[in-house]
This record gives C-alpha cells, sequence and structure tokens, in this order.
C-alpha cells in the first residue's frame, strides 16, 4: 500500500488524516496540511457532545474545499466517556475564564487517545502515514492528552501498532490560541468557517471557558471575532 496518489501531470501527493472537529484549532491544523501539499482527509466524530454544531460546520468546509470527509459516529460508547459536562447535558457547562475547576469540568475521558486510534487505523487503511490533530499548549495546563507527553507516546504506539508506521502531528503543540489565530489569519482563513462554543446552540454564548479562549484570542491579535454572540444574558439559541 502507498501514501501517495498521482494528480494528472504525473506528480505524487502523499496523503494525510486530520482530526477535525470544526473549531479553530482544527480547522487551522486542515489549512496547514493542505498548505503543506497533502492530500487531507478529514475525520470528524459523533461522541455525544452537546455542541455536536461543529460537525455541521466541519462538512460544511470540506464539501467547500472539496476534500474527503467522514463523520463518524461513536456514540455507542457514550457510556464510557459520558463523565463530562460536554457528554452529559444534566451538567451544568462552567461559564467565566478557564481555571483549573472549569477546565476539570470538561475533560472527555481518553477523548483523543480514542479518535487517534481511529484515525490512525483509517491512515493504514487508506495508506497514510501522518494523522494530525490539533493539541495546543494553551490546553497543556489540564488536558493530558494535549501534552507533548501524550504526542510523543502516540507516535511511540503508532510506530508499532500495525504493519505500516503512521507519524502523530500537532503542528501547534507549543503555541497557545492566540499564535494559532495568527498563523492561520497569515493563511488568509476565514474564522466564521468554524464553531467553538461549548454549548452548540444557534449562537455561541460567549460565557463558557471556549467561547472566551477563542474572543481573547482575537482581541489579541486586534481584531473582533466575526461570528454571532448572542447578547449577554439572552438565551444563545436566539
Amino acid at each position: 500500500m502507498t501514501d501517495t496518489h498521482h494528480d494528472s501531470d504525473g506528480n505524487c501527493t502523499p496523503k494525510a488524516i486530520v482530526v477535525y472537529s470544526g473549531g479553530m484549532d482544527s480547522y487551522t491544523v486542515l489549512h496547514k496540511a493542505l498548505q503543506r501539499g497533502y492530500e487531507v482527509h478529514a475525520l470528524s466524530f459523533h461522541y455525544g457532545q452537546r455542541h455536536a454544531r461543529e460537525l455541521t460546520i466541519a462538512a460544511d468546509v470540506c464539501r467547500a474545499l472539496g476534500i474527503a470527509h467522514q463523520v463518524i459516529d461513536i456514540r455507542a460508547m457514550h457510556a464510557l466517556i459520558d463523565n463530562s459536562a460536554l457528554t452529559d447535558a444534566s451538567r451544568p457547562l462552567p461559564s467565566g475564564d478557564y481555571d483549573q475547576a472549569s477546565m476539570a469540568a470538561t475533560v472527555v475521558p481518553n477523548r483523543n487517545m480514542i479518535l487517534l486510534s481511529l484515525a490512525i487505523a483509517q491512515a493504514v487503511n487508506i495508506g497514510a502515514k501522518v494523522c494530525f490533530y490539533g493539541a495546543h499548549g494553551g490546553d497543556h495546563v489540564l488536558y493530558p492528552d494535549c501534552r507533548p507527553e501524550f504526542v510523543e507516546r502516540m507516535n511511540d504506539v503508532a510506530a508499532i501498532a500495525n504493519f505500516e508506521a503512521v507519524r502523530i502531528e500537532a503542528p501547534y503543540l507549543h503555541a497557545d490560541k492566540t499564535a494559532i489565530l495568527a498563523d492561520g489569519l497569515s493563511m488568509g482563513l476565514d474564522y466564521t468557517q468554524t464553531w467553538t462554543c461549548y454549548q452548540g446552540n444557534e449562537l455561541a454564548c460567549g460565557e463558557c471557558g471556549s467561547c472566551r479562549e477563542r474572543l481573547d484570542a482575537f482581541e489579541k491579535n486586534g481584531l473582533t471575532d466575526p461570528i454571532r454572540y448572542a447578547p449577554r444574558g439572552v438565551a444563545a439559541h436566539v
């Protein structure tokens, strides 16, 4: 099995899997992989997240770009990963800036190991040698599956788990969201084509830690976030 295909001019293009949620980070990673010349195969996952609206955004982006996209439904395993405010609708989502307590409430057990394991399988299946995902430095404080040590160990496993070695790449592993946004803006990316809010309603809430981190990144880049937010104190589904 080969990790390349030939275009009409006979040039070889390497394939890559991108774990693509539809959020800012993975949207930037998706374009980074395209910028590097990969034939991108995007994988999105429905794991029972309350902000599943991100999957519609991801599908729209891939359709517009004309790249392969699969949404993998893993909700059958929801009972194994439901101890999180992101997957249990009965638990309140924390608001305000991220701190240890609010971030802990949004940890989905073993999420990135599960998603990357499936992405590695698909990479082997189609002959890709690399899987990209959007772990970044701003998540290191609490999320273990976004830390450099996790990526290093996953790379070790991905190299020996199959007959064909696969490499895990996290281009923004040592960057925060402000730097990720700056890089995406330098690529001319349109961030209206992303979804960040954990509420997943028609309008972003502007109050959850994810929204506030996003708003802070735009402010630090001297810009106003182009997506629509619910007025403070008004239901975000308006």
